[in-house]
């Protein structure tokens, strides 16, 4: 069998398309919040936490469609609940890396049975784990842009002290910062945005929106303000960017999502290695 990627002359009267306007919005609302959340996550070398909420969710997700509710509504529920396990472990990653590697492997074998018990949970698997940005519902798009404004104004309350704990724990530790109390906000906020991004690339790609363009973004820029910026944009470059080369050459959108953000941080890597 030969895989052939032909060019759709059509391709812009598919970008017009009710199914990808939709999309579209949900790629800058999902751009918004990994990014702001990505850089934060570089910052306090919580990639692998990150990653594992993902999969974590996962049971939530198959579990929820087993019992006929919503797929975000269980797999944010397993989402948050591990967020507040992990961020109670702390911040280091000596203190949490074993517990998270423990629950990731429960979380996955957990999910792949709940999967086997309910034909249509198995069906849904693939959505889940590899994400379908195109089939993005309204009341989706209501609900990302409600989670948006809640994580602006958490950020607006605790910015400075998240920030504070983030880059130099210690300093922050010594003048006052609630730590344990940032670690959970952290993590808790994160299994938010693990929640709205699963839907465009699944559990298993979600790395490529919450890390990798905070991770370029980090290497191009000097203060945390100008990094989440830039991450956000990196984010939405490579959504829509993602959303118009699968319009003009049918392939799954996740897959194309996820190689411009690799290929965006490859282009950085190489830029500051010359440099």
């Amino acid at each position: 069998m030969t895989i052939q990627f032909a060019f759709d002359p059509e391709w812009a009267s598919v970008l017009t398309a009710p199914f990808m306007l939709n999309a579209i919005k949900a790629g800058l609302l999902i751009s918004l919040a990994a990014g702001i959340m990505g850089y934060f996550t570089i910052s306090r070398h919580s990639t692998f936490a990150a990653h594992a909420l993902a999969h974590i969710g996962l049971p939530g997700a198959t579990g929820a469609v087993l019992l006929g509710l919503p797929v975000s509504l269980g797999l944010g529920a397993f989402a948050l609940g591990g967020a507040l396990v992990i961020g109670a472990l702390g911040k280091r990653v000596a203190d949490r890396d074993i517990a998270t590697g423990t629950v990731l492997a429960f979380a996955t074998g957990l999910g792949l049975f709940f999967a086997r018990l309910s034909s249509s949970a198995s069906q849904q698997m693939q959505s889940i784990l590899f994400g379908s940005i195109l089939t993005i519902t309204d009341d989706q798009i209501m609900g990302f842009a409600i989670f948006d404004a809640v994580l602006l104004l958490v950020l607006a309350v605790i910015y400075r002290p998240l920030l504070f704990s983030s880059l130099d724990e210690q300093v922050a530790r010594a003048k006052g910062v609630p730590i344990t109390l940032m670690n959970v906000l952290f993590m808790a906020i994160m299994a938010g945005v693990i929640t709205i991004a699963v839907p465009a690339v699944g559990t298993l790609l979600i790395f490529a929106l919450v890390v990798t363009p905070a991770a370029t973004a980090s290497m191009l820029t000097r203060s945390p303000f100008a990094a989440i910026v830039v991450s956000c944009v990196l984010c939405l470059v490579s959504i829509w960017g993602g959303l118009v080369l699968s319009a003009m050459f049918p392939t799954p959108p996740s897959f194309v999502i996820v190689t411009l953000s690799t290929l965006l941080w490859a282009v950085a890597k190489l830029v500051c290695r010359e440099r």
